[in-house]
């Protein structure tokens, strides 16, 4: 028997260290070659890490939430495999706990535990709380979409919570890991860097909501079902032609705006570990249903936690819409380093003057966030009056 090393891995892009977000084997396990060993955040995505051999988990080489270099060690295992020149089989473990000695005759053979057949659904921020609350998801049922594990499901286990008619001064600590400390992050980047103003605009979107009913009853059988949201991007989109400034990445400590030909759009989507903001690539080429397939399969990617790197970066301006929940206005926060950012309100029909009579119509605000270290309040103005004349007159989505 050997002990081996496994240490954290080049993940690729200038990564240099990676955020521990949750372990999935604990020493004394049995593990295969190939099996996931833990979860981990770069500045892109989570990343799950294999193990490159079978044997028993001596050491764990950090604690969750804790930032590893690439290249620390990551999990130390006792293998059957001959040690590699880098790392000699005599290396001792760190501080090992009794239980993983080596056995001698008269001791009995450890009996590892044996990893289970079935992983439970969840988020990997959900697993990483768990994790720290000592919680074994593998254990519990979930009261979310195909029995996925919620924030809630663990609240309910949790001793001293609120229930009605009771008074209670109970406090939480919920340290900030993983995803949720990226989006931490980012934001405060965001907002310390670019002075953001947002400018609101009225738009009826009466013809645009009867041509979308119209092609889903034509096609959506054949073709798919078309969502508001597909034709604003479409829009959104089609703007940046007049306008391609706002399709950009300002660095600003050298002091250059990259505007970019093509429209490689970041779609923001909520999940259960936080906002991810997966992107829609050369989304200028994209037929009008073949740009709301990929925005559903990207939105769906990033909610059950498969998106990979590729898929979370290099957008160059981004939308953002709650739907239903969109409220009348807001102020989204641009996606550093872009320069624009579209936010979507909810559609509502109220009354308006419409052709010199009160009619009920199905309007919508747009709320939109610029740079204005680069983008002048007469431009965002222009370029956000495009989007909304090609949404009341949605035939010239069409023309190209």
């Amino acid at each position: 028997m050997t002990l081996q090393t496994i240490r954290v891995p080049d993940l690729g892009e200038g990564i240099a260290e990676v955020e521990l977000v949750q372990w999935r084997v604990q020493p004394g396990d049995l593990v295969a070659e190939d099996q996931i060993l833990c979860d981990v955040m770069t500045d892109k995505a989570a990343v799950e890490i294999p193990s490159s051999m079978t044997g028993h988990v001596v050491e764990l080489g950090g604690e969750i939430g804790q930032m590893l270099p690439v290249g620390s060690p990551l999990i130390r295992i006792e293998s059957d495999a001959v040690a590699s020149a880098s790392e000699p089989a005599s290396a001792p473990p760190v501080a090992p706990a009794p239980q993983n000695a080596a056995p001698t005759p008269s001791t009995p053979v450890r009996q590892p535990r044996a990893a289970p057949a079935a992983r439970a659904l969840a988020s990997p921020a959900v697993r990483a709380r768990a994790g720290a609350l000592g919680i074994d998801l593998d254990r519990l049922q979930g009261s979310g979409p195909d029995g996925r594990i919620l924030h809630a499901d663990l609240d309910a286990l949790l001793p001293g919570g609120v229930r009605t008619g009771m008074a209670t001064e109970g406090t939480r600590e919920i340290k900030l890991i993983g995803l949720r400390r990226k989006i931490a992050q980012k934001m405060q980047e965001s907002k310390r860097h670019i002075p953001h103003y947002t400018y609101v605009e009225e738009v009826d979107v009466t013809d645009m909501v009867a041509l979308r009913d119209e092609l889903n009853r034509q096609y959506g059988s054949t073709r798919g079902e078309l969502s508001p949201l597909a034709l604003i991007v479409r829009a959104v989109v089609q703007a940046v032609a007049d306008f391609p400034h706002v399709n950009a990445r300002f660095d600003e400590e050298a002091g250059v705006l990259t505007v970019h030909e093509a429209v490689h759009l970041g779609v923001a989507t909520q999940t259960d570990a936080g906002l991810m903001v997966p992107v829609l690539r050369q989304a200028q080429t994209l037929d009008l249903w073949t740009c709301a397939a990929a925005i559903a399969r990207l939105a769906a990617r990033a909610r059950a936690g498969k998106a990979v790197r590729e898929e979370l970066s290099g957008s160059t301006i981004t939308v953002t819409s709650l739907g239903k929940l969109g409220g009348i206005a807001s102020t989204p926060v641009i996606n550093h380093p872009e320069v624009a950012i579209v936010g979507i309100n909810r559609i509502v029909a109220r009354p308006v003057v419409h052709d010199g009579a009160v009619q009920v119509r199905q309007m919508m605000n747009l709320s939109s966030s610029f740079d204005h270290r680069v983008v002048d309040g007469a431009d965002a103005a222009a370029y956000i009056q495009q989007v909304r004349r090609l949404l009341e007159h949605p035939a010239l989505l069409f023309i190209t």
